[in-house]
Parts: structure tokens; sequence; C-alpha cells
């Protein structure tokens, strides 16, 4: 089988903002338990967020879902031509040589969408094949992965799968307590992931494993007024039933003993000390993922990718990990090279 590795990444992040700015600025005048809303913005690991929509400058909190999905296309085309040219320079490669473009997002739809524009403005031939991943949330860099890896084996063409999340654009206008924990993690950003056949870092096998019974614990809601989030306590007692044996497996099936890095989606403190404590990780095997959660947030499926890229070069095996509806728990397995 023909081997399919990460040949390049590159990212775009639109302008930064202090959470604390954030907080003082907006947040602290919205929320409807001003005490709850400070303890869980000071603690929520993120020191800054980037937006395509500062809330200090344009609050977009009333805005119509079709609004916001004019702004998303507008925001998304640059954003996600400057992360695809990135990856594309990081591997070689010309934007004509690509023979798949996925892109893979659940904070904004158009059609003719992302896939079709920045494959337009970039150069991609006439005769691409595009696929397009919607609304599985923060996980969905993983499977996407998996299915462009699929194409690059079977066709022996390089591929490139972009993440752009917008989740600055779906501020709600009802800021309970049940909302406060999303708006003070999430961010945006654009990841764009070039896979080739050959060696490299080697993308071998995922696993994944949904536990349908509750599914109520994390959602994403499509309302008139944006995308809503629904995210229970809970979900960190969830994820700590599956993650060993899912991880276990994965080591298992392709005899691996030992694991070099660990890129851990971080979608808040409480999920990363929860994978520290059921894998028993050594106290620094979570530092990339600690530092992404720090200085971009929460980026949604784009954000453990954030995390892969700290990791690199890799040597060795690397766990890609990361959670969302369902609940949804993904892992692949990467090899990089011992010797490079």
């Amino acid at each position: 089988m023909t081997a399919v590795s990460i040949a390049g990444m590159g990212r775009a992040l639109p302008a930064a903002v202090s959470q604390q700015e954030l907080w003082d600025g907006y947040f602290r005048g919205h929320v409807d338990s001003p005490g709850f809303g400070s303890r869980i913005f000071a603690n929520s690991g993120v020191v800054r967020r980037h937006a395509v929509v500062n809330p200090l400058v344009e609050d977009v909190s009333g805005w119509s879902t079709g609004q916001r999905m004019r702004r998303y296309a507008l925001e998304a085309l640059p954003l996600g031509s400057l992360a695809v040219s990135a990856a594309l320079a990081d591997a070689g490669l010309a934007a004509s040589e690509v023979g798949l473009f996925a892109v893979a997002s659940c904070t904004g739809y158009a059609s003719p969408g992302v896939d079709v524009h920045v494959a337009a403005e970039l150069g991609m031939p006439s005769d691409l094949r595009r696929l397009v991943f919607g609304h599985m949330g923060c996980y969905a860099a993983i499977p996407a992965l998996g299915a462009v890896a699929d194409y690059v084996a079977a066709h022996s063409r390089p591929a490139v799968l972009l993440n752009v999340e917008l989740t600055s654009l779906h501020v709600q206008p009802d800021l309970s307590r049940d909302q406060v924990v999303a708006h003070a993690l999430f961010s945006d950003a654009a990841v764009a992931t070039v896979l080739t056949p050959g060696s490299g870092l080697e993308v071998v096998d995922l696993v994944a494993v949904t536990d349908p019974g509750t599914s109520d614990h994390m959602t994403w809601d499509v309302t008139d007024l944006g995308f809503r989030m629904g995210l229970s306590p809970k979900v960190p007692d969830v994820l700590a039933v599956h993650l060993r044996p899912a991880v276990e497996e994965l080591l298992r099936r392709n005899d691996v003993k030992s694991v070099a890095g660990w890129a851990v989606h971080p979608g808040g403190p409480r999920i990363l000390e929860t994978v520290e404590e059921v894998l028993r990780l050594p106290s620094d095997a979570l530092d990339a993922s600690r530092a992404v959660l720090s200085e971009h947030g929460n980026c949604s499926s784009a954000t453990v990718l954030l995390v892969l890229q700290r990791l690199l070069p890799a040597k060795g095996h690397v766990v890609m990990l990361a959670f969302g509806p369902g609940l949804t728990l993904y892992a692949m397995l990467l090899r990089g090279r011992l010797h490079q």
C-alpha cells in the first residue's frame, strides 16, 4: 500500500485580542452572572485569541444567520488562501499539482463555497476533486485527514486539507451560564495540510468512538441568530471512559510500544487534565496543547493541527486526539522518521 505523509503545513490567523480585554470590554457587560463569568474567563487557559469579528469593535450578537454567513464568505476566502499557499510552499508543490482539495468547517456555509473560490484563486486544476466536511465540530480534522489520505493512497497524487473556523461570528445575544464557557474559549484560525505519496510524517491509522447516549452533552445548533454551542460539564467524564481503550487499540494493532509526541485538541483545561490523567502521560506531554490554548484559544477543528505544527519535525510516533459532538472521539497515529 502506498505510504501517505504530511508534506507541508501552513496557517493564517486573524488579528489577536487579549482574553482580559475581551472580558473587560465586552463580555463582563453581557453575561447574566459576572462573578461566574469572571472565574471562567480567568481559568480558561486562554491568554489571547484571534477574531475576524472583534466584539470590542463590532457587536454581531444581534445579526441574523444570513448576515453571519455572508461575513463568513468574505473572511474565510483570504484566510484560506493564505493558509493553503503557505502549506504548498512548505511542501514545495505548485497549486496545479493538487488532485484533491478538501475543506472542513463548522462555522460557515456558502455554495459555491471556500473550496471553489480558494481553488480558483490559487490556480488549482479545473478537473480538481473537491470535498467539504461540514458541522462535525472540533474533531473534524482527523476524519478529514483520513479521507484525504485514502485519496492520496489510491491515486498517488497530492491533496490539500483546509480547516477554516470563524467562531467569532457566532457571539450569542443570550450569554447565560451555559454559554459563558464556550465564549471564554473559542477563536478563529485557518490551517492547511498537504498530503503526498512517499515518506515523511506518515499517516498510519485512525480510530473513532461515538457514544450516542451522550449526544446532548455537546451540541452546535443552527439558530436564527447564528450557531449556538451547548456544552455540558460532564464531557470530560464521558471522554475518560473511552480514551484509554481507544488509544490502546490504536497502538496495539500497529504494534507501537512508545509515543514520541501527543497532539491533543485543547478543548479546555479540564479536557487536557483528563487526557493526562487517564493516559498517565508525563507532565510535559501536553505542553504543545496548553501553549496553543493559551496563545490561540480553541479554534475548533483547526486547533489540533496548530498543536501538531508545534511538534514538527516529528521523530517517532505521534498520536493526535480530538473530541466533539456525538460525543465523538477520534485518534490518529502518525509516524515520523527517526533520522531527519
